[in-house]
């Protein structure tokens, strides 16, 4: 019987690579906005990050969520971030 691939992505702040369940998405969509992608399968630029909260503060204080989707990421966003991971 055929093993079934296991989709991996790579998180953008620690540059390692894990299963895509075991990350969390934030996605620019086409209009500019910026969500957390429950579903992993929102229409846009996507970036995975790891659940951790030492990652998303690194991520918030360096920008680096910024620079990635190309547009400036609300404060919001990283505070629905760490409610996700608790």
């Amino acid at each position: 019987m055929k093993q079934k691939k296991i989709p991996m992505r790579m998180c953008v702040i620690t540059r390692e690579r894990f299963e895509k369940k075991d990350l969390l998405r934030v996605v620019r969509t086409p209009e500019g906005n910026v969500i957390v992608d429950d579903t992993h399968k929102a229409n846009g630029r996507g970036a995975y990050l790891k659940k951790d909260k030492e990652v998303i503060e690194k991520a918030r204080n360096n920008k680096l969520l910024d620079k990635t989707l190309e547009v400036t990421v609300p404060e919001e966003i990283y505070e629905e971030l760490l409610k996700r991971i608790n």
